[in-house]
């Protein structure tokens, strides 16, 4: 089965838009290949880390990524 691609976008892909990309392809990553992008990427907000790893997903090693740079590598 091929999976759906999801791509969440937010400013600096430092919180939400990486919140979303973990808890997706942790409850339907059977289903779905999330990423996530920023159009100005920052740095990861250590406050969605821990929020994150008191739900028990760990996306401390996930960088920001820039979305015109998935773009430029062929990502859709």
């Amino acid at each position: 089965m091929t999976k759906d691609p999801v791509l969440f976008v937010c400013i600096h892909n430092s919180a939400r838009s990486q919140m979303a990309e973990a808890w997706l392809n942790h409850l339907y990553g059977d289903r779905f290949a999330a990423a996530s992008a920023g159009l100005e990427p920052g740095t990861l907000n250590p406050y969605a880390v821990r929020v994150m790893a008191e739900a028990g997903i760990d996306i401390s090693a996930g960088p920001t990524k820039s979305g015109d740079g998935m773009a430029r590598r062929g990502r859709r």
